[in-house]
């Protein structure tokens, strides 16, 4: 199926780096050669490692992956034609019918390139040809190069782990006696921890350190005003009417999907949220969504997922390692589970999800809500185009509605919709780079069935 571009009427163009001195021409110049050159730079220190473990083996394989991300960073630096993929894996070929899809949108007089094409392909293109390089290379194909930096990311933020988990025994000890109103607030706080858990992304910060070291639950009000969109209570009263009977008597919505977003710090506001909606009563099941393999520097993988819960429990802080206990529990009881998709890791903005991943859309579609975590999401979400900043949620997702879903993002790319008339402008006059900052956050909700 041909992809819609810039050819259907009112839908504009993807940005691009075409446009010199734009976000996405700065982080294709400057932030993804950094963030390649640390890859880089990561396997060469693992060399020891690679020897210890497979002996000349992994020198060698060392050795040819770091060739091959040199000749990549080349590659984007000097705007070169992106090429096929060779590695074979299932989800090649599907990449490489997208690089021919952008090259018949883009015409025939020139090619597809780093500098020239859409900059959500090529940084996702990025990152697929990392795996690549990885994968040529056995015996170091399953080594995750952004690893260190996010189990750092989880280490430097334990103050404000253990000072949530906490919170949220204090929460589950009373639960059964809250009143609605009592329990719209303990979901607002922890529906707002997680949004601003996305601050903590390792691919904007080029891989610097960027953890949360004091507890978020101190800084929620100062935040407030920082949110431009907040449909939270269209989130809540999405998940009130979605109640029916379960086994136990209780009435509950069924499944709540979380499309994951950063590992870290993050990830465990999103395990504290969706333990939270579990323990309440507000959703029966949890579907947690992450990447494949590594992707975008600091995104979940099965192994962050698996990982996480893992430290939690292993922890010597009481509440917290009860949190991570109950959260091994859910995962055995099937209360919560993970799920990746190939999808996840790849260019497809999500309207394109129906057509190009029907069984992904129907899973999505037996849930009575899905959170969308983070930037990326969004983009995909909004196709990354360029979209004036009134234009409705609705419109930009072109289509896409599998559930009522919620979009929770700090910004940090330049494409924001559903704003009020005049809000982008008098923002853009206070703070110039309030698109990209991670300063700014939205809560933005849609539920097609509601039309």
């Amino acid at each position: 199926m041909m992809a819609a571009d810039q050819t259907l009427a009112g839908v504009p163009s993807s940005l691009s780096a075409k446009v010199v001195g734009s976000f996405a021409y700065l982080t294709v110049r400057d932030r993804l050669p950094t963030i390649l050159t640390k890859v880089i730079d990561t396997i060469h220190r693992n060399k020891n490692k690679f020897f210890e473990e497979y002996g000349e083996d992994g020198i060698q394989a060392e050795k040819q992956t770091i060739s091959l991300l040199s000749k990549l960073r080349n590659e984007l630096q000097t705007d070169k034609p992106v090429l096929a993929l060779t590695d074979g894996l299932p989800d090649t070929e599907s990449w490489n019918q997208y690089l021919n899809r952008q090259q018949r949108l883009q015409g025939d007089q020139e090619s597809v390139s780093w500098f020239k094409s859409a900059w959500l392909y090529v940084e996702c293109y990025m990152y697929r040809r990392i795996q690549e390089a990885l994968l040529l290379n056995p015996p170091i194909s399953d080594y995750d190069v952004f690893n260190e930096g996010k189990t750092q990311s989880f280490f430097e933020s334990q103050q404000a782990v253990m000072a949530l988990c906490t919170y949220l025994e204090g929460v589950k000890k009373n639960i059964d006696e809250l009143s609605r109103n009592q329990l719209f607030e303990h979901f607002n706080k922890l529906l707002l921890v997680s949004l601003w858990g996305n601050k903590c992304d390792l691919s904007i910060s080029a891989g610097q350190e960027n953890s949360q070291k004091t507890s978020p639950l101190d800084s929620l009000s100062s935040l407030q005003p920082f949110i431009l969109v907040d449909d939270s209570s269209m989130v809540w009263s999405t998940l009130i009417s979605a109640q029916k009977p379960g086994e136990s008597g209780k009435t509950t919505a069924d499944r709540v999907d979380i499309v994951l977003d950063n590992a870290g710090f993050e990830l465990v506001t999103d395990l504290i949220f969706a333990d939270f909606l579990v323990s309440s009563g507000l959703a029966r099941r949890i579907y947690f969504h992450g990447k494949s393999f590594p992707w975008f520097v600091s995104d979940v993988t099965a192994n962050d997922y698996q990982w996480t819960i893992r430290q939690t429990m292993a922890t010597n802080h009481k509440w917290m390692s009860k949190s991570g206990f109950q959260w091994q529990t859910y995962l055995k009881e099937g209360v919560w589970s993970y799920h990746d998709h190939p999808f996840w890791t790849q260019p497809h903005e999500f309207c394109d999800m129906a057509a190009d991943a029907p069984d992904l859309y129907a899973t999505l579609q037996g849930a009575d809500l899905v959170l969308f975590k983070g930037d990326l999401n969004y983009r995909k979400l909004t196709g990354d185009r360029d979209w004036d900043h009134t234009v409705a949620f609705n419109t930009a997702l072109r289509g896409f509605g599998p559930a009522p879903l919620c979009s929770l993002r700090t910004l940090k790319a330049n494409v924001q919709v559903g704003l009020q008339s005049g809000q982008g402008e008098k923002l853009t006059s206070q703070d110039p780079s309030w698109m990209t900052s991670g300063k700014y956050a939205v809560i933005q909700f849609y539920n097609s069935k509601s039309e």
